[in-house]
């Protein structure tokens, strides 16, 4: 019965709502585009150093900075995805996939600039930092608490429980393989880490992320300048490849375009996030001038996720003639083509980007429960007892197979996509509203303040009512 109900939820989200998901954040992406006049692409220089602007109140203890925002929501797109999802879109779909991956990315930073800008200008005070998120809008912008309150059910119970279990059986499966390491050893370790981390709140969740990310992200992009270097007479046919095979005559008359186009649209939509309301969670916290910033920033993490960190992988494959191993696919093909390149090094390497691109998820994931079990309840037992629970469901990811609930949160997802990019719809007046109020700062010179009053279609904006 279990393994009928699993194929069924499948066989649902591969041929019809797998479609639907990525039709609507297409449309958001290319509607909030062009809404916002392309707003992802007239300012790379202001997202770069909106990024690394400090808190406008550094003195005051519980502040998070644009930065820790960043490497909050960061360390939840980076994930495992970004090696063995990549390498499986090149297998499925070509190299042409990469292609697509590329340009859903680039539309998609868009919708994560509208999520992102919203969270900031309807998060709310809690104790010593901010929380928000589109549970928050939803309720503050929209009027509709219930909506807001199926959102936080379905985000925690996908990303604080579910996904956090995939990602710790990854690692547990992953070390196993490398290293010869129980699983119920790296269960309990992991187990214990995520404890000490969550469990010290917002500020040590944002201190952590901000010192990993970097490393993690530098780290993987320096071995991929490696393998370049080392096969630079490839890099022209590796990018022409990608490019032609996007477009192939061959394709299209095999009828394989699709297919193409659909692997790296899914690859791409579902590694950064953005549109799907996961994001804005960590972009609420950052304690910033106007909510436009942190808009930016979200906006450039997309393009760290895809752009970058998801063509080191396809870069890594390609450079390693993939085609050679037929079968192998995932994790284990990058492992292998970064074997064949930079020998047994390339296989300790990819073990060890796996354990910190999983973990620094693990901690990103809990960080969007935490902001959304607050939106239900600030009681202090529930929030214990919600750590808790996160900490055995990494546990238990480590040492059971989960099909089933791997395959519910995909559907959970699903859903949780479609209620934040209606959301974000029904607010797009105020998005290109708040974005024009920058704009018009910004062109006299200033550095942009927000004040809700000068902002007509802004309601209720409480957090930035001095």
């Amino acid at each position: 019965m279990t393994e009928i109900l699993t194929q069924a939820i499948t066989l649902a989200n591969d041929r019809f709502l797998g479609y639907v998901l990525m039709a609507a954040l297409l449309f958001a992406g290319l509607y909030f585009t062009i809404a916002t006049r392309f707003v992802q692409f007239v300012r790379p220089k202001e997202m770069w150093r909106l990024m690394l602007e400090k808190s406008d109140s550094p003195k005051e203890k519980g502040h998070i900075s644009s930065f820790q925002a960043f490497a909050i929501s960061t360390a939840s797109r980076v994930g495992t995805g970004n090696i063995a999802g990549v390498a499986l879109a090149i297998t499925l779909g070509g190299p042409g996939a990469v292609f697509w991956m590329w340009l859903i990315a680039v539309v998609g930073s868009a919708s994560a600039f509208a999520e992102s800008t919203l969270a900031q200008v309807y998060k709310v005070k809690a104790g010593k930092h901010f929380r928000g998120g589109p549970a928050y809008y939803m309720q503050t912008a929209l009027g509709n608490r219930k909506l807001g309150l199926a959102f936080s059910v379905i985000i925690t119970l996908t990303f604080a429980f579910v996904f956090n279990s995939v990602q710790s059986n990854t690692i547990a499966q992953s070390l196993q393989t490398s290293f010869q390491i129980d699983s119920s050893l790296t269960g309990i370790i992991l187990a214990a880490l995520t404890a000490v981390i969550i469990f010290g709140g917002l500020k040590r969740i944002a201190a952590f992320s901000a010192v990993i990310v970097p490393i993690f992200a530098l780290g993987y992009i320096g071995i991929t300048v490696i393998v370049v270097l080392l096969n630079l007479e490839k890099l022209p046919g590796v990018l022409s490849l990608i490019v032609s095979d996007a477009f192939s005559l061959r394709n299209i008359a095999g009828g394989t375009l699709g297919a193409t186009i659909m692997t790296g649209a899914r690859r791409g939509l579902f590694s950064n996030e953005a549109g799907m309301g996961s994001a804005p969670n960590a972009a609420a916290t950052a304690n910033i001038s106007h909510p436009v910033k942190q808009g930016y920033v979200q906006a450039f993490s997309v393009f760290i996720d895809t752009l970058v960190i998801c063509s080191c992988t396809a870069f890594i494959v390609m450079m390693g003639n993939y085609q050679a191993f037929p079968g192998l696919e995932g994790i284990a093909l990058t492992q292998k083509t970064l074997t064949q390149t930079l020998g047994s090094f390339g296989n300790y390497f990819i073990s060890a980007s796996v354990l910190l691109f999983a973990f620094t998820s693990i901690i990103g994931n809990y960080y969007y429960g935490q902001a959304n079990v607050e939106f239900v309840t600030r009681k202090r037992w529930v929030m214990a007892f919600f750590r808790t629970g996160v900490s055995v469901m990494v546990l238990l990811g480590a040492v059971l197979q989960l099909k089933l609930v791997w395959n519910l949160a995909d559907l959970f997802m699903t859903i949780m996509a479609l209620m934040n990019i209606y959301a974000i719809l029904r607010l797009r007046r105020q998005v290109v509203d708040v974005l024009n109020d920058y704009r018009r700062q910004k062109a006299a010179g200033k550095d942009p303040l927000f004040n809700p009053a000068n902002v007509p279609s802004v309601q209720h904006a409480d957090a930035w009512i001095k």
